[in-house]
C-alpha cells in the first residue's frame, strides 16, 4: 500500500493534507478499496462547522453506504464540486482529484492524527482481525 508520507491520516481512514490553516481531507486508498466502485458522494455545505468525528458526508458504493467523518474540527471552505458528476475520482485518485472538502482550522489541528508509516501498521493490524 501506498499511502503519500507528507499526509496525515485517522484511525477512521481519512487523510488530511495540512497548508497553513487549510486542511484538504479525502479517504485513503485502503478506504475507497474497501467501497469498491464509488456511484455518489454527499458532502457538507460550505460554511458548517466540524468538531472532530463528526460526520462529515456519505459516500456510496455499488456495496453500500459509507459515513465519513471529519478527522479534525474546522469549518467547511471548500466541498470538491467535481465529484458531484464524477464520484469516481475518489476510487481513481484517492489523494488527488479525488479530495473531499478543504476545512479552516486551527493550529495544531493535526495533533493525534498519524503519519503515514504508523498508518500503514495500524491498517496491517486491522486487517489481520
Amino acid at each position: 500500500m501506498s499511502n503519500p508520507q507528507e499526509l496525515l491520516y485517522a484511525r477512521t481512514h481519512e487523510w488530511v493534507r495540512l497548508e497553513g490553516d487549510t486542511a484538504t481531507v479525502g479517504i485513503s486508498l485502503y478506504a475507497q478499496e474497501q467501497l469498491g466502485d464509488v456511484v455518489f458522494v454527499e458532502l457538507p455545505a460550505a460554511g458548517k462547522q466540524l468538531v472532530g468525528g463528526d460526520v462529515l458526508g456519505n459516500i456510496e458504493s455499488v456495496k453500500a453506504v459509507s459515513e465519513v467523518f471529519a478527522p479534525l474540527a474546522g469549518q467547511v471552505v471548500e466541498t470538491n464540486g467535481e465529484l458531484e458528476a464524477h464520484p469516481e475520482q475518489v476510487n481513481a485518485d484517492p489523494y488527488g482529484q479525488g479530495w473531499l472538502v478543504k476545512l479552516k482550522v486551527a493550529p495544531g489541528a493535526g495533533a493525534g492524527l498519524m503519519d503515514a508509516a504508523t498508518y500503514e501498521k495500524f491498517v496491517a493490524e486491522e486487517g489481520a482481525h
